[in-house]
């Protein structure tokens, strides 16, 4: 059994996170196995969310190129009733959304009751990308943190629940990614000129995704870094701790009070 813990952020330093840890010994029929089971669990979970419609639950999924942001959708949410999911892409700002803040388009697609959104790249790229790339000065950078943190604050007092992941893949993975994006026709349509650029500044991205987690991580609003190299590692344990914080809000599909029930049953036999 794995605890939750083991994936929230010890220090700024991913180079000392694990991506692809032990597995107390468990095959990879036994991790499709328990994923098997844990998707089902989601899937009744999300059932119970959209029918209560009371909680509030955005999902926040980061990781550089290739580490497996559209794969994670795709295979751990896969159960989920599309009625009550919601996956946002945030591309480059069009000219519209850079006439407002950075976060006017993010607060415009957070969760609704009884939805679950999940953010395939999200508020912080606005961060990272100028860390990075110093397209803007520290102190801005620094602001941004600030506002990120009051931000999601607000979300979580508004009665969201947060959950942030890090897909945390190591430089070999993604080279061995890349390289099947070139070597399969099909999976052309992935790849960009702009990921070899971006590949070269390894580890400055990673610095910066350490010190920004660091900083961005709360009890009631944390960051998982998920071992992301082994494909079925990540589903299982990004599905897992969904389900460990889901459970958490214990939702219960909504009864008729005893009074509304029994006038039910009298216009129901009428008919």
């Amino acid at each position: 059994m794995i605890k939750v813990k083991e994936f929230t952020p010890k220090s700024k330093s991913l180079a000392k996170v694990a991506t692809n840890p032990d597995t107390r010994g468990k095959t990879k029929k036994d991790l499709k196995s328990h994923f098997a089971e844990v998707a089902e669990d989601l899937g009744d979970l999300q059932e119970l969310i959209f029918a209560e419609s009371k909680h509030k639950v955005l999902i926040i999924l980061q990781g550089l190129d290739t580490s497996g942001k559209d794969g994670t959708v795709e295979h751990v949410f896969a159960a989920m009733n599309p009625q009550g999911l919601r996956v946002v892409s945030f591309k480059r700002p069009t000219p519209k959304e850079l006439r407002h803040d950075y976060l006017w388009r993010v607060h415009a697609n957070t969760p609704i009751n009884g939805e679950i959104v999940i953010f395939n790249r999200s508020h912080y790229e606005d961060v990272i990308i100028p860390a990075v790339h110093k397209t803007l000065p520290k102190s801005r950078i620094e602001n941004r943190i600030q506002d990120i943190n009051a931000f999601e604050k607000m979300l979580t007092d508004e009665g969201v629940t947060i959950l942030k992941f890090f897909l945390h893949i190591s430089l070999k993975e993604q080279a061995e990614r890349l390289r099947a994006r070139i070597d399969n026709p099909d999976k052309h349509w992935k790849f960009e000129l702009s990921d070899l650029a971006e590949r070269k500044l390894w580890p400055k991205y990673q610095k910066a995704y350490g010190e920004i987690i660091h900083k961005t991580h709360h009890k009631d609003r944390p960051w998982y870094i998920i071992p992301a190299d082994d494909k079925d590692v990540r589903n299982f344990v990004v599905s897992f701790i969904l389900e460990q914080r889901l459970k958490k809000l214990k939702p219960v599909l909504p009864r008729f009070d005893k009074a509304t029930f029994e006038k039910i049953k009298k216009e129901v036999a009428k008919l």
